[in-house]
């Protein structure tokens, strides 16, 4: 069983920044592949960003590269989203979530796009950004 509570949310103007955190409960967070969703009112989950279990490769949404990055510690059972030239279209409620991961996926990131494949899901912070 894991357990993710994100922080770090708020109120932000466009053009500025926020860092997301989520920390994991149990021992074996390194085994997890890591991922990033948001949810806009009326609109469907979608896919932020990811990292692999061993925290070597991500991924990202085109709609945020160049802008976002992923990052996990995986000695303090947390992972980040820093968040940068933040616009009024990533407003939404960000979750993050955890997916084990076997083998040679530990190192990659590639199969961490689909909300579905998910095991575990943190409540969810509210980022607003203003225009």
């Amino acid at each position: 069983q894991v357990q993710l509570v994100e922080s770090g949310g708020g109120l932000v103007q466009a053009g500025g920044s926020l860092r997301l955190s989520c920390a994991a409960s149990g021992r074996t967070f390194s085994l997890y592949g890591m991922g990033w969703f948001r949810q806009a009112p009326g609109k469907e989950r979608e896919f932020v960003a990811a990292i692999s279990a061993s925290g070597g490769t991500t991924d990202y949404a085109d709609s945020v590269k160049g802008r976002f990055t992923i990052s996990r510690d995986n000695a303090k059972n947390t992972v980040y989203l820093e968040m940068n030239n933040l616009r009024p279209e990533d407003t939404a409620v960000y979750y993050c979530a955890a997916k084990r991961a076997f083998g040679s996926t530990r190192y990659t990131a590639s199969g961490l796009h689909e909300h579905g494949d998910y095991h575990y899901w943190g409540q969810g912070t509210q980022v607003t950004v203003s225009s």
